[in-house]
């Protein structure tokens, strides 16, 4: 299967994270048995990762750059973009596949996350 996106609320269509990117995105993951592994919504804290270079699960670095900035979707992973056989215990089984509800909140080329940090 891969990675699924089904909008919820589109985005600006227009502006979409590259390979090596920075986004900041707030998400709520499940099963698909609809069980709660994760959330940032739920910490209040929004989620900020280097997308496409393997920081977080395929299913993510395949899929967030097919959202726009502003849109919601369901993200479906299947196993093999999420965490595989092994599963990540003991909140993750293994063959898993992973649903996570995102918003893309905000992007930063990586020339934009330097000039931040230059600044601090």
């Amino acid at each position: 299967m891969g990675v699924t996106i089904d909008t919820i609320t589109p985005g600006d269509g227009k502006t979409f994270p590259k390979k090596g990117d920075t986004v900041s995105i707030h998400y709520v993951g499940t099963l698909q048995n609809g069980t709660l592994f994760d959330s940032s919504r739920d910490r209040n804290a929004v989620f900020t990762t280097e997308i496409g270079t393997g920081k977080v699960i395929r299913g993510w670095d395949e899929g967030v750059p097919q959202l726009s900035l502003g849109q919601k979707a369901i993200l479906t992973a299947s196993a093999d973009y999420g965490y595989g056989a092994r599963g990540f215990p003991p909140v993750i089984p293994g063959h898993a596949v992973l649903v996570f509800e995102v918003e893309l909140l905000d992007i930063k080329t990586p020339a934009e996350v330097l000039l931040a940090a230059q600044k601090k």
